[in-house]
């Protein structure tokens, strides 16, 4: 019998909601990949996955990617903004208009 024992893993509680659930299943599988890495056992495949994440094309990507999220939040944030000033400026128009009065 070997002296050093294995440690045994940890038993998560179930995922409450489906993106709980892929949370839970991708951090075994970059756990699963960093130990075969590390043993000189991971396949050419998986080596190939951790060299492209690290390539500066990769970066510039998800930077890009990331700068479209961002340009899409705020062209949300402007729709919003235009539609709540559309609102307000019909309310102060009627206000306006009940307080203007007409003369009969």
């Amino acid at each position: 019998m070997a002296d050093k024992e294995e440690p045994k893993p940890r038993r998560q509680s179930p995922a409450k909601s489906l993106e709980a659930r892929e949370n839970q299943m991708i951090a075994l599988a970059v756990n699963l990949a960093e130990e075969q890495l590390k043993s000189g056992k991971a396949s050419s495949q998986v080596i190939t996955h951790y060299l492209k994440l690290g390539s500066t094309k990769d970066r510039k990507e998800q930077e890009i990617l990331q700068k479209q999220s961002d340009l899409l939040t705020a062209k949300t944030k402007v729709i919003e903004s235009t539609q709540t000033s559309e609102v307000l400026y019909k309310e102060a128009l009627e206000a306006m208009k009940k307080y203007g009065g007409s003369s009969g």
